[in-house]
């Protein structure tokens, strides 16, 4: 018997499962160097160059987005917040660590101070595949096991069908429907059914889903290492199977550890239905 979860968010949906994601990476680290910056009067862009060991030779321009002040920018290159994303960048695990990765370009796009110290600081940031070309995302800097997600296309979006077209999209597997079972509604109403993954900061709610089929062997295996994903839509996908035994040490993501929560405590208080 094998065991998919699936989590849906209000704009996002997301689909748990055993099958995640892993790569490999060396460790690095990251020196900044600083440019003398323009003033705020200066009709040229406000610029800032990082050399990272990874690719020496093609240093990495920062530039500031059209309306963000001077003081602004230079907060955001000199943050431990931007510091510690390329370190993330460069760690074990991080996408630029066995150089099939080139990080071109950092747009710095705005900066929320809280007080004396940044709380938001949102970038954009240009990293391309050597081998292919394209573009790809990686917001956490480093590749970790995820469940399948997607967004939504509006309020009136389809759940359950996003779900099961994202994990179709990200692992290959085709699910049907009707078998789907929705954990969060298994939540009190008052919650809406949902679940935030940090109501301190973002108002995305998240919907999980439950997938129970059994599946021979061998076809489980083959979807070991499976590349997946939309590449035009920046998605560098591997899949990896994980023992559900193992599933809550393995990774760092919200969604997952929601779904094993929800799925254990549905299962000791009897909600789920039958297998059939």
């Amino acid at each position: 018997m094998s065991q998919l979860f699936y989590t849906l968010p209000k704009r996002l949906t997301v689909s748990p499962s055993p099958p995640l994601l892993h790569f490999n990476y060396r460790s690095s680290r990251t020196r900044l160097v600083c440019s003398k910056m323009p003033t705020e009067s200066s009709p040229s862009p406000l610029t800032h160059s990082i050399t990272i060991p990874s690719q020496l030779s093609q240093p990495v321009h920062v530039v500031a987005a059209p309306g963000l002040s001077e003081s602004d920018f230079r907060c955001a290159v000199e943050s431990t917040l931007f510091k510690q994303w390329l370190k993330n960048l460069q760690s074990e695990t991080g996408i630029l660590a066995n150089g099939d990765m080139l990080l071109k370009q950092v747009l710095i796009q705005g900066v929320d101070m809280f007080g004396k110290r940044i709380g938001f600081l949102k970038f954009k940031a240009d990293i391309f595949c050597k081998e292919t070309g394209q573009k790809v995302r990686v917001p956490t800097g480093r590749v970790i096991l995820e469940l399948p997600a997607g967004m939504l296309d509006d309020d009136k979006g389809d759940f359950v069908g996003t779900a099961v077209r994202e994990v179709e999209e990200e692992t290959g597997i085709q699910l049907k429907l009707e078998d789907m079972i929705d954990l969060t509604a298994f939540l009190y109403p008052s919650t809406g059914c949902k679940f935030f993954p940090s109501a301190g900061g973002c108002d995305e709610e998240i919907s999980l889903f439950l997938y129970r089929g059994r599946v021979d062997k061998e076809i489980i295996m083959q979807l070991q290492g499976k590349e997946t994903g939309l590449r035009d839509h920046g998605e560098l996908i591997k899949v990896r199977v994980v023992p559900y035994r193992e599933l809550w040490r393995t990774t760092p993501d919200a969604k997952v550890l929601t779904a094993i929560a929800l799925y254990e405590m549905a299962s000791k208080e009897e909600l789920l239905p039958s297998r059939t």
